[in-house]
């Protein structure tokens, strides 16, 4: 009962609501109004919507970009770069003010894990985006060392707005620093379109993916055919990440 309740409510809620109006309207032009071509039209890009709504679609178009790379078993190199991927500049926090997004916290926590067991200098890369959003590298870096990592191992580029930017900026610290074997440390489904930036920089990572978003070994459920607001996010994602890395790849 539990599952057809939420099965249900995600029909009364968007997306699943507009869903069902296209739907009836495009029933209404048939039936009605005789436009069966424009009819038939809005029926098939209603249903491709749907589809889009769906955790069904939103785990098998995540799980193929993030199964690009894989965590190494025993990463070895001479410093970690986390990418940032978003902060919030007036969050409170437990010792300051500023807050990670989740993504970045995500990133943020393997991080830390990673410096623990190798014990090497970590590259903090992401600045202030949008004038209302947090300097990434330096709400990072406090958390940083609330947690117990040394100031003199953790290094700080503060410039970049957008990936290309993070390798860029963060490929000149490498240099100057002497670092040769960096780890990188992003989403699993941000990795594909941060190696490639590296590459163009002349810089070969480590990839350690972290921060993922759906199982890779999936089990069918009929609710996950319901439409929802996260599984669109999902997918627009990966819609973006493909549009990303096809424009770093050819255009850049």
């Amino acid at each position: 009962m539990v599952y057809f309740l939420k099965f249900g409510a995600s029909w009364v809620l968007p997306p699943g609501c507009f869903i069902i109006a296209l739907f009836v309207l495009a029933w209404y032009l048939w039936k009605r109004r005789g436009e069966k071509r424009a009819a038939a039209v809005l029926a098939g890009l209603t249903f491709a919507f749907y589809l889009l709504c769906t955790g069904f679609v939103a785990e098998k178009t995540m799980g193929w970009l993030e199964s690009a790379y894989t965590p190494p078993a025993e990463p070895s190199g001479d410093v970690i770069i986390m990418l940032g991927g978003g902060a919030m500049p007036d969050s409170p926090d437990v010792d300051g003010t500023g807050a990670l997004c989740s993504s970045p916290a995500n990133r943020l926590l393997t991080v830390v894990r990673l410096q623990r067991e190798l014990h090497v200098p970590i590259l903090l890369s992401g600045g202030q985006v949008y004038e209302d959003t947090g300097a990434e590298s330096k709400i990072a870096r406090r958390i940083l060392l609330s947690l117990g990592v040394p100031d003199d191992q953790i290094f700080a580029e503060t410039r970049s707005i957008n990936t290309t930017q993070n390798a860029k900026f963060s490929a000149e610290i490498l240099r100057a620093q002497g670092f040769s074997h960096p780890i990188l440390v992003t989403s699993a489904f941000h990795m594909k379109r941060s190696v490639l930036n590296f590459e163009k920089q002349g810089v070969a990572v480590t990839p350690y993916p972290a921060d993922y978003w759906v199982t890779h070994h999936p089990v069918f459920h009929y609710t996950k055919l319901r439409p929802q607001a996260d599984a669109l996010l999902t997918n627009v994602t990966v819609l973006q990440e493909t549009l990303r890395t096809f424009v770093t790849r050819y255009i850049e």
